[in-house]
């Protein structure tokens, strides 16, 4: 089973083949912008890499969020382009469950696990997993000052790792909290294809068949960005404006 994974939701941009358990090929770069432009060429370099093309796949599996709303749509579209056009099933992974996957087992041990991205605002978007990556919520978006009420609701006091680009920002939210035991943990801070294909490649019954309804984007909050206001000539221009989406 031959299934292309791809991520550009976050800032990285990263395609990985996945061959009958083992990954063929990888690319992953970290960008805050440019994923448009990087990741056909970067998918071009994996299948070639690999020695497949798009006739010998049998799935493709695509991040769907939460992440930056531009890169998002990128991964979405073309995941879905593909898909459509050689007629293969879709597989929708959170960057959230990509980042706890991520993580080494030896690193997790008996800990529960805090997977945490930066938003690129003031909130962090954070989900927790027991120690066998068994999620204990779903994912949200949290202002730091909330983390600690949240984590009582549904995460067991004890020791807890974190990981992800934002898991400093958590760590200095919760340091205080004498109900866990936390601790930063060595491990990728960013989704990785690899580890989403991994994953994909293990839910292959779930996915979403050619002429259904494709993966939709997961967002825990709108966009910056919002359509103009239809002007009211009685009052004269807006003054001001909405910021672009990240």
């Amino acid at each position: 089973m031959r299934l292309l994974a791809l991520d550009t939701a976050t800032a990285a941009c990263s395609v990985a083949l996945w061959c009958d358990g083992a990954v063929l090929a990888r690319r992953f770069e970290a960008m805050l912008r440019g994923q448009s432009e990087a990741l056909m060429p970067m998918v071009g370099t994996v299948l070639a890499e690999a020695g497949c093309g798009f006739n010998d796949l049998d799935a493709i599996a695509v991040t769907v969020g939460p992440g930056a709303f531009t890169g998002l749509r990128i991964g979405l579209a073309a995941a879905r382009g593909m898909a459509l056009a050689a007629e293969l099933p879709l597989i929708g992974v959170t960057t959230l469950e990509a980042v706890a996957h991520g993580v080494p087992p030896s690193r997790i041990g008996d800990a529960c696990l805090l997977a945490a991205l930066d938003s690129k605002r003031d909130d962090i978007y954070l989900q927790p997993f027991d120690p066998g990556l068994a999620a204990l919520a779903p994912p949200a978006a949290l202002m730091p000052a909330a983390i600690e009420a949240a984590l009582a609701i549904s995460v067991p006091p004890g020791r807890l790792g974190v990981v992800g680009d934002a898991a400093d920002r958590v760590l200095a939210a919760i340091a205080g909290d004498p109900a866990y035991r936390a601790r930063v943990l060595d491990a990728p801070a960013l989704p990785d294809a690899a580890v989403v294909a991994r994953l994909a490649a293990a839910r292959l019954h779930l996915a979403v068949r050619p002429g259904t309804e494709a993966p939709a984007p997961l967002y825990l909050r709108p966009a910056d960005a919002a359509p103009p206001r239809r002007s009211n000539p009685s009052r004269g221009p807006a003054i001001g404006g909405d910021r672009p989406d990240k």
